[in-house]
């Protein structure tokens, strides 16, 4: 199984970056996904999640800034990353939860990540 990341990149504190992750369109519509990130030297941390049936969870040091959305059409999950703090700062990975049916499934897929990297 295949999720890959686009769309890190290096920007001002202040400006924004649309993260992508590409999957099977099934995966898409029908598990639960997430991103999460991991900064230099912290634990990795989920940012956002959108379950089967589209609701969705923030942490709230994103929330208001970020939104989570995926797109059947373009096979993609994505994160649109506003706001962006230095904090922000980390590599983001994209994931799915292991078992599809389960609100409550861990997540047991992951992406290769992408960096983002925020300077004041």
């Amino acid at each position: 199984e295949e999720l890959v990341e686009s769309g890190g990149g290096s920007v001002q504190a202040g400006g924004s970056l649309e993260l992508a992750c590409r999957a099977d369109v099934i995966i898409i519509t029908r598990c639960g996904m997430g991103w999460f990130r991991q900064a230099p030297g912290k634990e990795r941390e989920l940012v956002s999640s959108i379950n089967k049936d589209g609701t969705t969870n923030y942490a709230d040091f994103v929330k208001g800034r970020f939104t989570i959305s995926r797109d059947a059409a373009r096979s993609s999950l994505f994160l649109q990353m506003n706001e962006l703090k230095t904090e922000d700062t980390a590599m983001y990975y994209c994931a799915r939860r292991r078992y599809c049916s389960l609100r409550d499934s861990d997540f047991g897929y992951w992406g290769q990540g992408t960096r983002v990297t925020v300077s004041s």
